[in-house]
């Protein structure tokens, strides 16, 4: 097996694990604390430092990467996440809001030092020239987390059911303690180290095009997540009356098959080595996903049967957003200068993460205060900045 895919596949295993537990600790804690009486606005507050050292993470990650190496960034964020679930072992009573809030940052410089480095990680694997098989490489080691982060959220009512919070978060403390050391004797050990010593001040980006897609990547993402968070899985199980495994099965379902969509874009867009895809692209597919919130409201407002309607909007939703995601994270893979690929790599999911601090934040608030449709109405203003957003990519 040539070397280069063998790393490839380390890569991709390492970040597969960590993706099943990031899954399953988000529906653990949703549900675990919806059953203990927390209302939506407490518990999108779990998620604020999680996806606050999200944003630090990415940015001083990237710099990080580029110094040391992907190979070490990665491992971190391994043992990282080991460290938080770890800290929720504690039993119940001894949980408070502060305390998972600190586990949760743990587990957000842990997500985001992993996700940074196989993002990274796969540009430098494949020649410059090679834009089509980039295109498909990205595409499949998205759309392969994404479809494992809905096992995730599956694995985690199946967890909570079975074993307990605390049951739940040992078993996958050990499972990660062992993809951890095999990642320390696999991975190549200068992997993404820049030629140079990248200076501190080099976090930020000097791109216009670069900047215009993270902010378009900050809106793409949390029009998903005012939503998706906290308002979904609390309106199933609150005014649907769903039980926990229907919720999580729902949701493992509908992130399984956002993956499947996203490993199949390049036929989708039926882009190929000699036209992959471009700012124009991304432009036609976000004009067609910013209509679909409004249209989910609007039905679910008239419609004698507003749950049917949900559901199958958000199985569109699902569709148009996946392919939309995909589109992203290979403009960004492309559009990284090779040499310290991981500075603009993290600068542009920094953008991703503040977006999903301000989707989880908004999410909590509108369903608390207004209800499901109210976030959806939230979902397509974010989406008409994304379609801005990119507009002025395409000009650039």
């Amino acid at each position: 097996m040539n070397a280069d895919v063998r790393q490839y596949l380390i890569v991709t295993g390492n970040y597969w694990a960590f993706t099943l537990t990031d899954g399953a600790l988000r529906m653990l804690i949703v549900l675990h604390f919806y059953q203990l009486g927390y209302s939506p606005l407490a518990i999108a507050s779990l998620f604020v430092f999680y996806e606050f050292f999200g944003i630090v993470t990415n940015l001083v990650g990237g710099w990080l990467g580029a110094r040391l190496g992907l190979n070490k960034t990665m491992n971190l964020g391994l043992l990282l996440q080991i460290f938080a679930l770890s800290m929720l072992l504690l039993p119940t009573a001894q949980l408070t809001v502060l305390w998972v809030m600190a586990a949760q940052a743990l587990s957000g410089i842990a997500k985001d030092l992993n996700k940074m480095s196989a993002k990274s990680a796969i540009k430098l694997l494949l020649p410059d020239e090679a834009q089509g098989a980039l295109y498909k490489w990205v595409a499949l080691l998205t759309g392969s987390k994404n479809a494992l982060k809905g096992v995730g959220f599956f694995l985690g009512g199946v967890l909570l059911a079975c074993l307990g919070f605390q049951g739940a978060m040992a078993a996958m403390a050990g499972s990660l303690l062992l993809v951890w050391v095999f990642s320390l004797v696999l991975l190549k050990q200068d992997l993404g180290k820049k030629s140079f010593k990248p200076k501190f001040t080099e976090l930020l980006s000097k791109s216009a095009s670069l900047n215009w897609l993270s902010a378009a990547r900050f809106c793409l993402f949390a029009s998903r997540d005012v939503w998706f968070v906290i308002a979904l899985p609390l309106y199933l199980a609150s005014i649907a009356g769903w039980s926990q495994s229907a919720v999580g099965a729902f949701l493992a379902s509908w992130v399984i098959a956002y993956g499947i969509v996203q490993a199949f874009t390049p036929k989708l867009t039926r882009s190929n080595k000699q036209a992959p895809p471009t700012a124009s692209t991304a432009l036609n597919w976000v004009l067609l996903l910013a209509l679909l919130p409004w249209l989910i409201g609007i039905a679910m407002l008239y419609s004698a049967q507003p749950l049917l309607a949900l559901l199958c909007g958000l199985l569109l939703y699902c569709v148009f957003f996946a392919i939309n995601s995909s589109l992203h994270s290979y403009l960004i893979v492309a559009s990284a200068n090779r040499d310290g690929v991981s500075l603009d790599v993290g600068f542009y999911y920094m953008a991703n993460a503040a977006g999903r601090l301000a989707g989880t934040l908004l999410s909590g608030w509108a369903y608390q205060s207004y209800g499901l449709v109210a976030c959806l109405w939230l979902s397509g203003l974010l989406l008409l900045g994304a379609v801005l957003c990119t507009w002025r990519l395409k000009l650039q």
